[in-house]
């Protein structure tokens, strides 16, 4: 019960930053101003306004039972309180007044005045309402064959400062909450700029240069990072030009080599040679494309659509097909893309007859699938495929030339635009490769 409970505030408080640490300010002001509101309500406010209703009522029964006596002047009576005690006074005879009312049951004006109304001059005797007149409350009370009409004004139930009061104790409030989102606003940000520092990084993405701000705990993150960024980035090109230079350091004698096999008068073995040394040109060739740096091409926004009718028409071949969605566009390295669908479509011809290559889109992703009549790939192999320089020994075995990097390289540029991809059992028995992207 426990954990469902937590849970449950969990699913309930915000997920972002700003927003709990917004909670972490408004709630307390809010409780406060509550407890204040209420204390004020309650002492203040209640207990004014009952103490003015009680006055103005007994004056109004005062005024019926000096107006009963037969030895005053009753004009002069009515007169009297009207200009000493604020009271607009009327007698109107009408034997059929209707004493009931509608109250607003939400208002304090007039649950206290029916209850001081009621002890007063019992329950069907009275009638008022509190909204007619903007500044004034019409009160009739039963009186012989008629009733008096009294026009009160409002300010003689409620204090005007109360409400002056009220309103400075919640203005504070809202202007302190303003402030602090201005406030969170400006030390969030910081953090929601290295975050998405982080996320173009991992993606793979160039970045400019980062510079940290905000608090100095978040600045000393943005300083660690970038810092970590920079290794990251000088032990990648450092390992890209140590290949680099084996790459070209090994192409020069390997020139020579395929000059001297020209020379060598047995075929045979001329022929074995140039097979080796072709071997070797292409291991040089996926080791510098597995290496080659990603972070200098920066991301577009291309038609995915026509890229790929693009390749699969380079290739010729009939054994080759494909199911296209038109007008499908994606923000990202288009190059990357190029070379990672390029290798999965050589993949796929190398090991299989028959290719089908399809592209979709559904909502905010899109979908490309490449399956072959291949002998496929084991299940138990198919997160060790992705793995660089990784064979298997059934299926897509050593009988054909492989460095094990098509599918490492493929992984590694679907996976730095935030996309995935996954190997299944395709339609044709063979391998099916599945590349979800976002758009």
């Amino acid at each position: 019960m426990f954990y469902g409970l937590s849970k449950f505030l969990k699913d309930l408080l915000p997920k972002r930053l700003f927003y709990r640490a917004l909670l972490i300010v408004a709630i307390p002001v809010i409780v406060i101003q509550l407890i204040i509101t209420i204390v004020f309500f309650d002492s203040l406010w209640i207990k004014t306004n009952k103490g003015m209703t009680r006055a103005l009522v007994n004056e109004v029964k005062t005024f019926i039972e000096v107006y009963n006596n037969d030895n005053f002047d009753k004009s002069e009576i009515t007169n009297l309180f009207s200009l000493y005690q604020d009271l607009n006074i009327e007698f109107i005879q009408d034997g059929n007044f209707n004493y009931s009312y509608d109250e607003r049951w939400f208002s304090p004006i007039d649950r206290t005045l029916r209850r001081e109304l009621k002890s007063r001059f019992g329950v069907s005797r009275f009638w008022f309402n509190t909204t007619n007149y903007k500044e004034l409350i019409d009160l009739r009370i039963q009186y012989q064959d008629g009733y008096f009409k009294f026009l009160i004004p409002k300010d003689r139930l409620t204090s005007s400062s109360a409400r002056i009061f009220g309103l400075w104790i919640t203005v504070p409030a809202f202007i302190m909450i303003i402030i602090s989102l201005i406030f969170l606003k400006n030390q969030t940000r910081p953090i929601t700029a290295l975050a998405k520092a982080a996320e173009k990084f991992g993606r793979g993405e160039e970045i400019e240069e980062f510079k940290p701000s905000g608090a100095s705990e978040i600045r000393q993150a943005g300083y660690e990072f970038d810092r970590m960024r920079k290794r990251i980035m000088r032990h990648l090109n450092q390992r890209s030009e140590m290949l680099s230079g084996i790459s070209h350091d090994l192409r020069t004698p390997l020139t020579r080599m395929k000059l001297q096999t020209a020379f060598i008068k047995e075929k045979d073995i001329s022929n074995k040679l140039v097979e080796d040394i072709n071997e070797m040109e292409k291991m040089l060739n996926e080791y510098l494309q597995f290496t080659s740096s990603s972070y200098i091409e920066k991301d577009e926004l291309f038609n995915l659509s026509e890229l790929i009718k693009e390749i699969v028409e380079k290739y010729n071949n009939q054994n080759l097909t494909s199911s296209i969605n038109e007008r499908v566009y994606l923000n990202g390295r288009k190059n990357l893309i190029k070379r990672c669908i390029n290798n999965l479509i050589d993949n796929a011809l190398k090991y299989g007859k028959k290719v089908y290559v399809e592209l979709s889109k559904k909502s905010t992703n899109v979908f490309i699938k490449i399956e072959d009549d291949g002998p496929g790939i084991p299940e138990k192999e198919y997160d060790n495929v992705f793995k660089p320089f990784y064979k298997i020994d059934k299926g897509r075995a050593e009988t054909k030339s492989s460095v094990g990097l098509g599918l490492s390289i493929a992984s590694d540029i679907i996976r730095s635009h935030g996309g995935n991809i996954k190997l299944e059992k395709s339609k044709l028995k063979g391998l099916e490769v599945r590349i979800f992207l976002p758009v």
